[in-house]
């Protein structure tokens, strides 16, 4: 568990949508098809495989990376889209956080071992980047033998939804559930099944929002799990809290507005 004075923490959440053109060399039979038909074609093999239309991961193309870092007691909340960035400047960028090894964040997701991190690694792999030390078990630097952020059972990553459930050996439960009984914001009025038509209709703000409300509700999750694992005290937990609400209080958007007021609204209630 991290030293918040020596330690930053990074939490993230990607977005995804359908990758057309991968579908097409997965699925010749598609080759010919236009957008549209070839989504719908994709949609209905999907359907037919697994019962469901939950794209394969190597499928999952990332349309947003949104991260939530403190160091030395500041916040940073941002988004990466693709109304600016390509899906390779998007991982690259992210990648970053990762170069330097005397900087290496404690990295924080909700389910991210299972769904973010697998399809970063697909994605990251068809545009010859490299991060080595994301990846790296102990071969070339020995310390990171016993703390990375490969192995299950470490905690320099730590994806909570799997850590709730003891690592599979209880049901891994969804966010809206463990927000909901806590309080929380949650997802609020966006679903994840929402992604691909706010991306359509160039919703990168809205977008960018419900992403960072997840990141939001998983940093809030994480501190209770610091409270009941005894590295935050009680006052230190409410401290936390409260800076929370006073950074998201303080950042604002192009109209001068609190960004994350309906969040902050749900929260206080």
């Amino acid at each position: 568990m991290p030293d918040f004075s020596k330690t930053p923490v990074l939490v993230f959440d990607i977005e995804t949508v359908a990758d057309i053109e991968g579908a097409r060399r997965v699925y010749p039979q598609l080759a010919k098809l236009n957008d549209d038909d070839t989504l719908t074609a994709l949609t209905s093999l999907r359907l037919q495989e697994a019962g469901h239309d939950f794209m394969r991961l190597p499928l999952q193309k990332i349309v947003c990376i949104s991260v939530l870092y403190i160091k030395d007691g500041q916040f940073s909340l941002f988004s990466l889209t693709a109304d600016t960035l390509s899906e390779k400047e998007i991982i690259s960028t992210f990648f970053r956080a990762f170069k330097d090894l005397n900087s290496l964040p404690q990295l924080v997701s909700w389910n991210g071992s299972a769904f973010d991190i697998p399809v970063l690694i697909y994605r990251a792999m068809q545009y010859d980047l490299s991060v080595p030390l994301l990846f790296e078990e102990g071969h070339r630097i020995t310390n990171m033998r016993y703390d990375n952020y490969v192995n299950r059972f470490h905690t320099r990553h730590l994806d909570l939804m799997d850590r709730f459930s003891q690592y599979g050996g209880s049901r891994r439960e969804s966010m809206t559930i463990v927000t909901s009984l806590y309080g929380l914001p949650g997802k609020m009025a966006v679903k994840a099944s929402q992604v691909a038509q706010m991306v359509a209709d160039s919703q990168w703000r809205e977008l960018s929002l419900y992403c960072e409300s997840d990141l939001l509700n998983t940093w809030l999750i994480y501190l209770r799990w610091l409270r009941l694992t005894g590295v935050l005290s009680s006052s230190d937990f409410d401290m936390w809290q409260a800076q929370t609400r006073d950074y998201l209080t303080k950042k604002l958007d192009d109209n001068n507005q609190v960004q994350h007021q309906l969040f902050l609204d749900h929260w206080q209630r």
